[in-house]
């Protein structure tokens, strides 16, 4: 039978998702809190709420869920989202689908950071010095959320030859050969000379590096965020790269996004700051129409989705 899906993707995203379900009927829908969806929609495919203005703490609209039946969301976190959008039809994530992405990202700011780009580059003949620059292999890297991303990461990072910590919240092994599991976050940072933070945004991780977590960083440390902006206490961060406790920052998240103007990350000569753009690449609306292309087919067959929301975990 067909099928209607209302999605707040663009076309791009959307054609593809016609071509592989030739029975579905895709009806672009504008982005954040649905006014009115069509009467036969049972699927929705919804954007990040949050960039568009949306007060995350405000009421359902009136109607909702209208009549869907699935909500697919279009990221693997849920915190740009409105609790309520939780609170009825089922909602599955889009977990996994930018990892390699985003652990590329993280690895080439490990790389720049080892290498001394961009001040490695010269422009005069006055500038032709020899400049010493960091071996990454046999350093250290800790993932602070050992999911997809952290996953990616790891598997790219032992291939160079450098060590990979993690913590875990269970006494789970790792799963990848060579990734070694330490005690808690503070072990972590103490014992890297890199940490990518790749964990979801939950009550338990907001703000988990503070002061007492970054006191204990390995002197030189580089910290990458590629999770959320929540998981680090700003004023802290600013003290330790102030005090030389940590070197440099890169930071692809911040809280709030985007920052106001004025803010000390833009100008701080210690901070690489870029605007939440890891995830993007020309393969994340074939990864994203898969996604949900997967999740209708097992759907409508009545077997489990993939990565079915749990409010409760946070992801």
């Amino acid at each position: 039978m067909s099928i209607v899906i209302a999605s707040q993707l663009d076309d791009r995203l959307n054609n593809l998702i016609r071509a592989q379900v030739p029975d579905a009927r895709v009806v672009g829908v504008a982005p954040g809190v649905p006014d009115t969806l069509p009467d036969d929609a049972e699927v929705l495919f919804v954007r990040p709420f949050r960039p568009f203005g949306v007060d995350l703490n405000g009421p359902p609209p009136k109607g909702w869920p209208f009549g869907v039946r699935w909500v697919q969301l279009a990221s693997a976190g849920i915190d740009f989202y409105p609790p309520w959008l939780f609170d009825g039809p089922v909602v599955t994530s889009a977990r996994g689908t930018a990892a390699e992405p985003i652990a590329e990202f993280a690895l080439a700011a490990i790389l720049a950071a080892a290498k001394h780009f961009p001040h490695t580059w010269i422009s005069q003949a006055s500038d032709w010095k020899w400049q010493p620059v960091t071996l990454l292999a046999g350093s250290t890297l800790g993932i602070f959320g050992f999911g997809a991303i952290g996953q990616a990461l790891a598997r790219k990072a032992l291939a160079l030859g450098i060590k990979v910590i993690t913590v875990r919240r269970s006494d789970a092994d790792p799963g990848i050969e060579g990734v070694e599991r330490v005690a808690d976050i503070g072990e972590l940072f103490a014992l890297s000379d890199h940490v990518v933070l790749a964990a979801p945004a939950t009550a338990a991780t907001r703000h988990i590096v503070n002061q007492q977590v970054l006191a204990r960083a390995k002197p030189g440390l580089h910290l990458v965020n590629v999770a959320r902006g929540s998981l680090i206490d700003d004023a802290a961060l600013l003290t330790a790269l102030a005090q030389g406790q940590i070197a440099l920052a890169s930071l692809d998240v911040t809280e709030p996004e985007p920052l106001p103007p004025g803010h000390p990350y833009y100008s701080h000569p210690q901070v690489r700051l870029s605007p939440h753009t890891s995830a993007i690449s020309p393969r994340i609306f074939d990864d994203l129409a898969s996604r949900l292309v997967q999740n209708l087919a097992a759907w409508r067959s009545g077997a489990a989705l993939t990565d079915v929301v749990d409010p409760a975990r946070g992801y």
